[in-house]
């Protein structure tokens, strides 16, 4: 076995204006990245369209009609002051959803031990029915669904480690006992939500806000004290990472101060975790990540740990 890649040229078709940061060449850098040697033994598969249903796991239809009705046929256009669509938005977006979901897919199925999903825009801070945040559709979240649902798994957990809060993720498992969802994140930051009172509706959220200019070894104290062993005990069936690589101490828009390293340690340590509890199954979809050349090299760092350990 080895590691599966779901990614798709529609998700380049997303466009935002002009010096946005969650920006085409995102993609573009990872999909470099990722084309040279070291990865030549990647099941490489195009992330497939979700259906309408599968957005249903988790919004209600009038989210999923607003965000078609929404679409410009030219140029872009705003939702609110940082989320943007284009024409091919929406399919961009259902490939991100549709490309976690066939992983979740495959990696359940035995094909693969793991997969990554490179896909834009990101999901984890759409709500129910808001889009926000350079997100349409809450892709983790729709994927957790999907494991529970749709194979009948009973306990997922979510290990979000980008540096924004999580909280599309947070509202839409809020109420789900099946599933624990994790995120790290600098506080304060946007949106400004979780605190770490902020536990869900089954003691199933763990929010673990990290001051500004903290370095990786504040997280990784914070990890091995709250993270891993809420993980031992919940004994999960697969686990999903909503893979934002912002945190990185060369990333604009925060203040955290990880390196790559610090990505290549939560990588060995989830996949420890996955293949103590759930046979190695891990999926992680991209979210954030806005400086080029640091996304790109965490990108291949993280997926090198996953090839190492699914091979």
């Amino acid at each position: 076995m080895t590691t599966a890649l779901f990614s798709h040229p529609d998700c380049l078709q997303h466009q935002t204006p002009s010096g946005h940061p969650e920006q085409v060449a995102r993609l573009e850098y990872i999909t470099e990245a990722l084309s040279v040697a070291a990865f030549d033994a990647l099941d490489r598969q195009d992330a497939p369209v979700c259906t309408d249903d599968d957005i249903l796991l988790c919004h209600p239809q009038s989210h999923l009609d607003a965000i078609i009705a929404a679409e410009p046929t030219a140029g872009t256009r705003a939702l609110d002051g940082d989320t943007h669509m284009s024409p091919g938005s929406t399919r961009a977006a259902q490939r991100a959803v549709g490309g976690c979901l066939a992983a979740v897919d495959t990696v359940l199925a035995g094909k693969t031990m793991n997969a990554f999903v490179a896909c834009r825009p990101p999901g984890h801070h759409a709500e129910q029915s808001t889009p926000m945040g350079f997100c349409l559709f809450g892709t983790a979240a729709i994927a957790a669904r999907h494991a529970m649902e749709r194979h009948g798994l009973d306990r997922v957990a979510i290990v979000d480690f980008d540096v924004h809060h999580g909280n599309g993720t947070q509202a839409l498992l809020w109420n789900e006992p099946r599933a624990l969802f994790f995120s790290s994140h600098q506080n304060p930051l946007w949106p400004g939500t979780g605190m770490a009172e902020e536990t869900g509706g089954h003691n199933n959220i763990y929010n673990l806000p990290l001051p500004p200019h903290s370095d990786g070894r504040l997280m990784r104290a914070t990890y091995d004290a709250e993270v891993w062993p809420a993980i031992e005990r919940f004994k999960p069936q697969l686990i999903i990472v909503s893979a934002g690589f912002d945190a990185h101490m060369a990333d604009p828009l925060a203040q955290l101060n990880w390196s790559t390293e610090d990505f290549i340690w939560l990588t060995q340590k989830i996949c420890d975790l996955a293949d103590e509890h759930c046979d190695g199954r891990v999926v992680s979809t991209l979210e954030g990540g806005y400086d080029l050349t640091a996304l790109a090299a965490s990108v291949a760092a993280h997926v090198s740990v996953l090839m190492e350990r699914g091979a």
